[in-house]
C-alpha cells in the first residue's frame, strides 16, 4: 500500500468498512450452509470430492473437515468450530450459527454508526453473564442410567432417525457404565468400535467383551469354544532369523538335519510347555477348552501340534487388542514360556468365530467383569456404516460429559431462550452502563438463532414456536420442565438434554470468534506462516489484499 493511502483517513475507514463485509458475509455464509442441518429434524449434505466419491451427512464436524472452504474468515471459523468437536465432542453447528448470528447482529449496529470496539465489550459482559447463568441454570440430577437414556437419545437424535436411534441409545450407555470406575473419569478408549459391511444398522450390538478382525490359521482347530481359559502371549512361536548377521556351515546332509532339528527343537520346547499348562487346567473334561491369543507369530507346525491339542490360536494379534484382552478376561500377557502357571490366565465363557466372506472374526463374551467392551457397527454399505459410526462417537462423548460434568442442561434451546430473557431482563440490563448496552442486546438476540432455527428445520413457524417458549419461560417453566424443581410437568414427557460442557464451550468460542472478527480492520497478503525473512529476521510489511 502507498504512503497517501495510509495519510488518507477515507480510504482507511473504506478498507476497515470493506475488511468487516467480508468477515460479516463469510459468516453469514458459512451460517447458511449449515443451519439447514440442526436438530433431529435437521436435513443432510452431499459432499462430492474429486475423484467421484460421494458422502452423505448432517454432522457438522464432518461437513467442515471435509468440505472445501476458500474464504479465510470462514475457514478461521471452521477450524474454530472444529476444535470445539474435539474437546466437547459437539456442538460444532451451534458454534456457526452463534458466530453468524452476532457479526449479523453487530451489522445492524455498526450500520448505525456503532463502533466494532463498543459492540465487542458487550459480547464480553454478556459472555461472562452467560456462563455466570449457564451454571445456575443446571439441572442437578442423580446420573442414573434412566437420565444418561435421555441425554444419549438427544444426541443420537440429531445424527440418526429415530427408530434407530433409540435402538443404539441402550448400548451407547450401558458401554460407558461397563467402563466406569468408581472416583474416576471413564476412559472411552476402553471402548472399541469394531466396523462390519453386514445386515443393517439396526444390528449394532453391543458386545460385553471383545472382537478379533482376524481367525485362527488352522482349519482343524475348534471354531466354537465354552468354559475357555485365555492365555495372551507375546511370544514367537516360529524360527526367527538373527538380529545380527550369522552364517551356518554344514558339510553333509546328516549336519543339516541336525541343525534343522536343534532350530524346530527350540520351537517345541515352548509349545510342550503350553500343551503342558493345558493339560494342568482342563485335564480331560470335555467342558473345558484353552485358547492362545499370541501377538507375535505361529509358524504350521506349531498351529497344526495346538490344532491336534484342541487349541484355539490366534497370532499376530493388535498390541491394542493385546490390551484390552486382559481388562476383558484378566490374565496375565506373558514374554516368555518359563514361568506358565494356572494363576496368568484369563477366562471367557464363549469364544466363537464367525467368517463373513473372506473375512473372519472372533468373538470373546461371557466374561465375568469386563473393564473392556466392543461396539460392533453393521451396515448394508459403508456410508451407513460412517453414518453410524460418527453418530456413536457423539452419543459416547454425550454420555461421557453428563458423567463428568455430573448435571445436565435443558435442550431443545431451553437455555437459549432462557438467558436471552435473563440478558434483557431489568435486573441485569441496569447494571451495564454506556454504549456496550448495545453489544449485550445484540448478544441476547443471536443466542435467539438456536430455537429459530430447530423450529424452522421441524417445520413449525418460527415467530409462533419462539414466542410460546419465551412465554412459557415467563411461567416458570419450559419445554414441560418446571424449572423450579427441574421434573417434567408431563410424567410421560421424555427428558431432551444438553452438555453443560458443550454449552459453555460453544458461547465462549463463538462469542471470542466474533469479536476477534469485528476488530479486523484490514486484510493483508502474507508470506509463508512461520518463515523467517528480512533484515533482522523479520518479514517485510505484507500487501494489502
Amino acid at each position: 500500500m502507498s504512503a497517501a493511502q495510509l495519510l488518507n483517513p477515507k480510504a482507511e475507514s473504506r478498507r476497515r468498512g470493506e475488511a468487516l463485509q467480508v468477515n460479516i458475509s463469510a459468516a453469514e455464509g458459512l451460517q447458511d450452509v449449515l443451519k439447514s442441518n440442526l436438530g433431529p429434524y435437521g436435513t443432510i449434505k452431499m459432499l462430492v470430492d474429486g475423484a467421484g466419491q460421494i458422502k452423505l451427512t448432517k454432522d457438522g464436524n464432518v461437513l467442515l473437515r471435509e468440505m472445501q472452504i476458500k474464504n479465510p474468515t470462514a475457514v478461521m471459523i471452521a477450524r474454530a468450530a472444529t476444535a470445539q468437536d474435539d474437546i466437547c465432542g459437539d456442538g460444532t453447528t451451534s458454534v456457526v450459527l452463534l458466530v453468524g448470528e452476532l457479526m449479523k447482529q453487530a451489522e445492524r449496529h455498526i450500520a448505525e454508526g456503532l463502533h466494532p470496539r463498543i459492540i465487542t465489550d458487550g459480547f464480553e459482559i454478556a459472555k461472562r453473564e452467560a456462563i455466570k447463568f449457564l451454571e445456575k441454570f443446571t439441572l442437578e440430577k442423580d446420573i442414573d442410567r434412566e437420565l444418561l437414556l435421555n441425554v444419549a437419545r438427544t444426541a443420537l437424535s440429531t445424527k440418526l432417525n429415530s427408530s434407530l436411534a433409540t435402538k443404539l441409545t441402550p448400548d451407547i450407555v450401558d458401554a460407558v457404565l461397563a467402563i466406569r470406575q468408581p472416583g474416576a473419569k471413564p476412559d472411552l478408549h476402553m471402548i472399541e468400535i469394531m466396523k462390519m459391511q453386514h445386515r443393517s444398522a439396526s444390528d449394532t450390538q453391543l458386545i460385553r467383551g471383545l472382537a478379533l478382525d482376524h481367525g485362527a490359521r488352522h482349519p482343524d482347530m475348534p471354531k466354537r469354544l465354552e468354559n475357555a481359559y485365555i492365555l495372551t502371549l507375546n511370544l514367537s512361536l516360529e524360527y526367527e532369523k538373527t538380529e545380527i548377521n550369522s552364517s551356518f556351515f554344514y558339510s553333509s546332509a546328516e549336519q543339516r538335519d541336525k541343525l534343522v532339528e536343534s532350530e524346530r527343537r527350540f520351537v517345541d520346547d515352548k509349545l510342550m510347555k503350553i500343551v503342558d499348562l493345558k493339560k494342568q487346567v482342563c485335564g480331560n473334561d470335555p467342558k473345558k477348552s484353552f485358547v492362545i491369543i499370541n501377538q507375535k507369530g505361529i509358524d504350521p507346525l506349531s498351529l497344526d501340534v495346538l490344532a491336534k491339542n484342541g487349541i484355539l490360536a490366534l497370532r499376530r494379534a493388535k498390541r491394542r487388542n493385546m490390551e484390552r484382552l486382559q481388562l476383558v478376561c484378566g490374565g496375565v500377557a506373558q514374554n516368555s514360556a518359563e514361568d506358565l502357571n494356572p494363576s496368568i490366565l484369563g477366562w471367557a465363557g464363549l469364544v466363537y468365530e464367525q467368517t463373513l466372506g473372506e473375512e473372519k472374526f472372533t468373538f470373546i463374551e461371557e466374561v465375568k467383569d469386563p473393564k473392556s467392551v466392543t461396539l460392533l457397527i453393521k451396515g448394508p454399505n459403508q456410508h451407513t456404516i460412517a453414518q453410524v459410526s460418527d453418530a456413536v462417537r457423539d452419543g459416547l462423548r454425550s454420555v461421557y460429559n453428563a458423567i463428568v460434568d455430573d448435571c445436565v442442561i435443558l435442550g431443545g434451546g431451553a437455555f437459549h431462550v432462557a438467558c436471552a430473557a435473563h440478558l434483557k431482563s431489568d435486573a441485569f440490563s441496569k447494571t451495564v452502563k454506556g454504549k456496550a448496552k448495545w453489544g449485550v442486546s445484540a448478544f441476547a438476540d443471536a443466542l435467539l438463532i438456536i430455537p429459530k432455527t430447530l423450529a424452522a428445520n421441524a417445520g413449525h413457524d418460527i415467530q409462533d414456536a419462539l414466542a410460546a417458549l419465551q412465554d412459557e419461560y415467563a411461567d416458570g417453566n419450559i419445554c414441560g420442565i418446571d424449572l423450579a424443581t427441574g421434573e417434567p410437568m408431563d410424567p410421560e414427557l421424555e427428558g431432551v438434554y444438553d452438555s453443560f460442557r458443550v454449552l459453555r464451550n460453544c458461547i465462549a468460542s463463538s462469542s471470542s470468534i466474533a469479536s476477534n472478527l469485528l476488530l479486523c480492520d484490514e486484510m493483508l497478503k502474507a508470506r509463508q506462516m512461520g518463515r523467517q525473512g528480512g533484515p533482522g529476521g523479520m518479514d517485510p510489511p505484507g500487501e494489502s489484499m
